[in-house]
């Protein structure tokens, strides 16, 4: 079994309230729990960033569940590729919250301090996510 990693972004719909943020969690580390995936989301600025690792069937299929999810669209694949060990093992779904994107931090991967994923490279973003797991973020 070989592990990926995939990290994508996708624009969200509509203004998330803290409720919808919990039951997307929820849902996300219940799933991931069964099969051994683990991972970072970080929601800013009507954006996810998000990171998954685990074997390509399970990550695979799990990003097409993703894709069929209406609450947002635009999901492009930043990066892919097989890796030798996970980056988030400790999560099976960590959270990233608006409150801890700063500018300072997003200027460090970005050519400017608005978090858009879009216009970052897929090893900005995913270097970006490793950084602000780095801040002591624990899984909620």
């Amino acid at each position: 079994m070989h592990l990926i990693r995939l990290v994508y972004a996708s624009k969200v719909e509509y203004d998330l309230e803290e409720a919808d943020i919990n039951a997307i969690l929820n849902a996300s580390k219940q799933n991931n729990l069964e099969k051994n995936i683990t991972g970072a989301l970080c929601y800013s600025n009507r954006f996810f960033l998000q990171c998954l690792e685990g074997s390509r069937l399970d990550v695979n299929a799990l990003y097409h569940h993703i894709l069929a999810d209406g609450r947002h669209s635009q999901s492009a694949i930043l990066q892919y590729s097989e890796i030798d060990q996970r980056e988030f093992d400790d999560w099976s779904m960590g959270y990233i919250p608006p409150a801890l994107v700063s500018g300072q931090l997003i200027s460090k991967f970005s050519g400017k301090a608005d978090f858009d994923p879009y216009s970052m490279s897929g090893e900005s973003c995913y270097l970006l996510l490793k950084a602000l797991a780095s801040l002591g973020i624990t899984e909620s």
